[in-house]
């Protein structure tokens, strides 16, 4: 969608309003929104990302030497997480419609909480990696319910910047996590438990708060949203609708075939597989990578913060641009070459300094393109179930790659970690060819549907024809 798309919406809702929702100013819905629902989801992602990298903190802190971790054991235990997480992104965006977002995301929140209290007071392998396991299946429904729960409340032509501003939290997340882990290190031994014990244990207890304060504070959908003015709300009713080309909220399996049947589905996926494998290993590993480049494990937690605040700066940013100019693959085939850049930085050098400052780089490349992702698929999926199955499946596979992020960084390979920067330079590099293939199917899809709308007159007018066709309907523009 470019900026002539967007303009169209606007004159189009504009003339379907009454006297009395046509005074309505849409910056000032859209802020309300704004003030609303992103500070609260930021914070939920924030913890769930922290709560779900903080064992890449607890592994410098001692948690392997504690547990008697040998080999690959530690890499396994983070990439079971990723099993019952992947899997289960699709059932849990149908959950989330069905049960409604305030009771469904508070519910899976107040579970892993609970769970990763219990993480620290694991004994040994077979207890860490049972509790790894049932923290993927309780989060799986965040990251792809609360991306979907927001593409519900904003059209496509403002979905970038939000979901950025929502993502850039699990950049903020690393920058937390380290600062956390530093200051409780100097816990170990308090009640005659380790730093790292006491580092499940706080953030666990901060998580099940928060999940406890959500219930009486989530807002479900636009139609109840009880800060907006009755005008407010059927201006983005109306909105939304047009937005979507009059597409589906009903809840149908046809809809959800229709995701799973979607070539334009296992594009995006593969596009987010080869974000994720380097972008988790970033997060996962980052500390590691850190302390490979001859820094202190005390000051390597310290020295996490920088790179993640850079990544959620450059999210940001990422995400306004992309609104502004109506675009999504662009900032994600500049985003792959900024991290393409930061770890051949990484490969070629032995020096801390030059090493650090390449992590900073890589960063600002990574978390920018996890959020363009996110807005790309939610921008070309016509229909509430079908978007959300899409950006669930989208999720599930290209989060499948965190299983092999796992493994990329092996102890075998400190201090410089060689095969790890090369597997990312190459995730890096068909990252960017696939981008482009997907701008330029997109383009040529959406000048056949102009020509078609032209030749057969079709216009904005007969939306309700064909409401059921989703994206597929001739009125329905993809976002290149």
């Amino acid at each position: 969608m470019d900026r002539s798309d967007e303009k169209s919406i606007r004159l189009a809702v504009e003339e379907a309003q009454p006297e009395s929702v046509k005074r309505i100013e849409p910056h000032r819905v859209l802020r309300k929104l704004d003030w609303r629902l992103l500070p609260f989801v930021s914070w939920l992602y924030l913890l769930a990302f922290m709560d779900r990298t903080n064992v890449g903190n607890a592994k410098i802190a001692g948690l392997t030497t504690d547990l008697h971790l040998t080999g690959v054991q530690f890499n396994l235990t983070s990439a079971m997480f990723f099993i019952p997480y992947c899997l289960l992104d699709i059932p849990a965006n149908v959950a989330l419609k069905y049960f409604r977002p305030s009771r469904w995301i508070p519910m899976i929140m107040f579970l892993w909480g609970v769970i990763l209290l219990s993480m620290a007071f694991v004994k040994d392998y077979a207890g860490l990696m049972v509790t790894r396991v049932l923290m993927g299946v309780a989060e799986a429904g965040l990251f792809p319910g609360v991306s979907f729960y927001l593409c519900l409340w904003y059209p496509r032509f403002a979905q970038a910047q939000r979901l950025a501003i929502f993502l850039s939290a699990s950049s903020l997340a690393g920058a937390f996590g380290g600062l956390l882990a530093y200051a409780i290190e100097h816990m170990d031994g308090i009640a005659g438990l380790a730093g790292w014990s006491w580092l499940f244990i706080l953030e666990g207890l901060l998580t099940v708060a928060v999940a406890l304060l959500s219930t009486a504070y989530m807002e479900d959908y636009p139609e109840t949203a009880s800060f907006l003015s009755e005008e407010e709300r059927a201006w983005l009713i109306e909105t939304l609708r047009i937005d979507t080309a009059g597409s589906s909220k009903e809840i149908k399996l046809r809809y959800i075939v229709q995701a799973l049947r979607d070539p334009h589905s296992y594009l995006l996926a593969a596009i987010d597989f080869f974000i994720v494998l380097p972008l988790f290993a970033f997060a996962l590993f980052l500390p590691t990578i850190i302390v490979g480049l001859g820094y202190s494990s005390l000051h390597a937690q310290l020295l996490t913060i920088p790179p993640s605040v850079c990544g959620c700066v450059f999210t940001i940013i990422y995400g306004m641009a992309s609104d502004r100019l109506g675009v999504r693959g662009p900032l994600v085939l500049l985003g792959s070459l900024f991290s393409l850049t930061g770890y051949v930085m990484l490969f070629a050098t032995d020096k801390p300094l030059v090493g650090y400052v390449a992590t900073l780089i890589a960063a600002a490349g990574l978390y920018p393109s996890s959020a363009c992702i996110i807005a790309w698929t939610s921008g070309n999926a016509g229909g509430d179930i079908k978007r959300g199955a899409m950006i669930a499946l989208v999720g599930g596979i290209g989060n499948s790659a965190a299983i092999a992020s796992s493994f990329i960084y092996r102890s075998q390979d400190s201090p410089r970690y060689l095969p790890g920067h090369e597997t990312n330079i190459g995730c890096c590099c068909v990252l960017a060819l696939l981008t482009v293939i997907t701008m330029l199917r997109f383009w040529r899809v959406n000048r056949k549907k102009e020509a078609y709308c032209l030749r057969e007159g079709i216009d904005p007018s007969r939306f309700e024809e064909f409401a059921d066709m989703g994206d597929r309907s001739p009125l329905y523009r993809y976002t290149l």
